[in-house]
């Protein structure tokens, strides 16, 4: 039986984290990874580190995950390629513009720093930007960064800081005695601890409803596809406001693009579909002119978690004592994820996170009867 202070259940981006801060606090952690740290949706996903666009309810926490991405490098000793190119949310319409306007006007106060800029000033700015954009939302401290370094830099740092770190370890039981929790996992694997960390994605809902909060959380497989390398051209991130598309360029020319779904081929692994790659390359060639023409060189997709209000469940379990939640980002937590690993370390080690947690509390899911 290994004791340890917290096992954490998930090696995302928001798994892992927790087991860093948690190590660096001096807990004993064991993080358990059915697969590979970082190889579901925090690996995969676009790669957006974006504030501008979250529901204003997540924006402190979201201003405490900004502070972290700026010492990447001294927390993790790389810097992911994380840059602050600026992130650019493209209006389509009038109305588009009025909602990016309204967004701007409630948003003050949280640090964004937002700037509207109607047909023209988007032109002068961003000359790359199609005709079909009437203006846009710039926020110019967002950026973008690779998930695909990221998120397992996490994990191994934690590792390096005393974590445990099990990957191909599939958890096959947990149960709790009372005042602790027991964890059994495919590889036999025996853990105790008095903390259980529930992070495990878009397959958390499982382990919530054991513990009498089945959450109506379906799976969602966001599509992607990256380009061929081209002339550098786009300095800065962007996104559509009523969403369809979003689009950035990296330091080697290459081009990544998502939007729409794909589907799943199993309970693990998901494909982008036909459909949704063609939409993506002509919504491309409106919004982004100069990519027409180009080669797509890969397409892909993951899986991750959709709650019907699009907002995380984060913090205490209203069943369990000692249980905490971290799941059902719906393609929005490689941003806001190290944040999250900080506020659930918070809780363990000081009684209550600094930023509260209450707009995500399983809680709010009480009362819903799941199919």
């Amino acid at each position: 039986m290994i004791e340890v202070d917290a096992v954490i259940i998930g090696g995302g981006i928001v798994g892992a984290s927790a087991a860093l801060f948690l190590s660096k606090a001096g807990r004993r952690v064991a993080l358990l990874e059915r697969d590979f740290c970082g190889s579901h949706s925090s690996g995969v996903n676009y790669g957006g580190v974006r504030r501008q666009g979250r529901p204003l309810s997540q924006l402190p926490l979201s201003q405490q995950a900004h502070e972290i991405w700026a010492q990447l490098p001294q927390l993790l000793g790389i810097d992911g390629e994380y840059q602050r190119s600026g992130h650019l949310k493209l209006a389509r319409s009038f109305n588009d513009l009025r909602a990016l306007q309204d967004y701007a006007a409630n948003s003050q106060g949280f640090g964004l720093d937002l700037q509207i800029l109607d047909r023209d000033e988007l032109r002068a700015c961003f000359p790359w930007i199609g005709d079909v954009a009437v203006g846009a939302s710039f926020c110019p401290d967002d950026g973008h960064a690779n998930p695909r370094l990221v998120s397992p830099a996490f994990a191994q740092t934690a590792r390096r800081h005393g974590a445990q770190i099990h990957e191909q370890c599939a958890v096959t039981e947990v149960d709790h005695d009372g005042q602790h929790f027991h964890v059994s996992t495919q590889t036999g694997l025996k853990l105790r601890a008095p903390w259980l960390l529930n992070c495990a994605g878009a397959w958390a809902g499982s382990l919530a409803a054991q513990f009498g909060e089945a959450v109506p959380m379906h799976a969602g497989h966001p599509a992607m596809l990256v380009t061929e390398p081209l002339p550098l051209v786009m300095n800065a991130s962007t996104g559509v406001e009523g969403g369809g598309i979003y689009a950035r360029q990296v330091t080697r020319g290459n081009c990544v693009l998502g939007g729409g779904q794909g589907f799943a081929l199993d309970d693990v692994r998901a494909r982008p579909g036909q459909n949704a790659v063609l939409e993506i390359l002509r919504q491309a060639v409106e919004l982004y002119p100069f990519l027409e023409g180009a080669q797509a060189i890969r397409t892909w997709s993951g899986t991750e978690g959709y709650l019907p209000d699009r907002q995380p469940v984060i913090g205490h379990s209203g069943t369990q004592p000692g249980l905490l939640h971290g799941f059902g980002f719906a393609g929005a937590g490689f941003q806001i994820g190290p944040a999250v690993g900080q506020a659930l370390t918070e809780i363990i080690c000081s009684g209550a996170p600094k930023t509260s947690l209450d707009a995500f509390s399983i809680t709010r899911f009480h009362s819903i009867s799941v199919a």
